[in-house]
């Protein structure tokens, strides 16, 4: 294209108003000279090329468009350098029906897959209605997942970075769900924008966590009755204790009925363990996860040599687990599945901050005490198959 004097472009305007809104020409035309403005829909589009390197330009303009209510990005288009500016939109809008629904169903498939872990008193199959009963498990579950998902969307609203509501996944598994995400639409201003809105989640659901894992504690096991005893014969399924899990037992001076067969602890403790593994997981230290996202700011680009190392150690965890261990493979196959996930969000990368500054030591120290906790939550084997 050929250049334009900034003076023309009222002619070339199709929403004057959308237009006037952005920062103005001449802030813009310090770092990013301007060929074609365009308007498309709610998005400015600014045609031109960068007066210095690209991520120095987006540095600069960073600032400029977020005062003027706009998300800035630069990119290209069949060759050519584009900034496109789309308005920062923090609230939300109308009834989030999608959300809703999802929750809904995730409440109906925690209340089914509780009312299981209460056998034989509950029979979700022959009584539906029994699945009420089952409220504390479902209350238990989506109480640490929410609460995670929760600290993110704070700090992201905080930090003004545009995050949709929770999406919570209904599949009936044995926990009912396959956990909580939301969406960042937004790119991170900063390392500590970065680093707070991925340690949030992570803090704020231990949080929620401990309390739930307390209340279970506190509750009365359930028993287990002889005739299904007999009928397992000592096949089933066994889930791993987590160390902070254990260390909260002795805490309160509660059991857990390891050594007895014939009770099982609350419903609701299964809840305190369902939030310390996704936290373990979501720790993982590796791509767009709350743990990639941390390292991401505490060690910046020397993150990648650390991403490249989780997926062969998980591999390898799997494979000692395996050979040495003598467990079964279906016991060992969640290393191999997250060994093979987290290979693919090394190759993705983590998210890049705008301004690329280092982190305080506060920030720095709270990184390091998390990702310990992280470590506490860590199950070799989380879910045994016994046959």
């Amino acid at each position: 294209m050929d250049d334009v004097d900034s003076s023309e472009f009222g002619s070339a305007r199709t929403d004057g108003s959308s237009l006037d809104a952005g920062p103005p020409l001449e802030r813009i035309e310090s770092v990013f000279t301007i060929y074609e403005i365009r308007t498309e829909g709610d998005q400015l589009v600014y045609y031109g090329d960068p007066r210095v390197h690209p991520e120095q330009a987006m540095r600069e303009l960073w600032p400029a468009f977020r005062n003027a209510g706009y998300d800035p990005q630069l990119t290209t288009r069949y060759g050519e350098y584009v900034l496109v500016a789309e308005p920062i939109d923090l609230g939300i809008d109308g009834v989030p029906w999608t959300n809703l629904f999802l929750l809904l169903a995730t409440v109906v498939s925690t209340l089914f897959v509780g009312a299981l872990w209460w056998y034989p008193q509950l029979d979700p199959l022959a009584n539906p209605a029994e699945m009420m009963q089952a409220w504390p498990f479902s209350l238990a579950i989506l109480g640490v997942l929410g609460v995670h998902e929760l600290g993110h969307y704070v700090m992201s609203r905080y930090h003004e970075v545009d995050a949709s509501l929770p999406y919570f996944i209904p599949i009936p598994t044995i926990i009912g769900t396959m956990g909580a995400v939301i969406k960042l639409k937004g790119q991170m201003p900063d390392r500590k924008a970065l680093f707070d809105i991925g340690v949030a989640g992570p803090l704020a659901g231990l949080v929620a966590t401990v309390a739930v894992a307390i209340v279970g504690l506190h509750m009365p096991p359930v028993t287990v009755p002889e005739p299904l005893l007999e009928e397992a014969d000592g096949a089933g399924l066994r889930l791993g204790i987590p160390p902070m899990l254990e260390l909260l037992a002795w805490a309160v001076d509660r059991p857990m009925y390891t050594d007895d067969p014939t009770r099982n602890v609350n419903p609701v403790v299964i809840g305190a363990w369902v939030g310390m593994f996704v936290t373990f997981l979501n720790l993982i230290p590796v791509g767009q996860l709350d743990g990639g996202h941390i390292l991401r700011a505490m060690a910046g680009e020397f993150h990648g040599l650390i991403s490249t190392l989780v997926p062969p150690a998980l591999l390898g965890l799997a494979g000692y687990l395996y050979f040495v261990g003598g467990y079964a493979l279906q016991s060992v196959f969640i290393w191999v599945f997250w060994g093979i996930l987290t290979a693919l969000f090394a190759t993705a990368g983590a998210a890049r901050p705008v301004t690329d500054e280092r982190l305080g030591t506060g920030r720095l120290v709270l990184g390091v005490v998390t990702f310990g906790l992280g470590a506490l939550c860590f199950m070799p084997v989380p879910l045994e198959v016994i046959q």
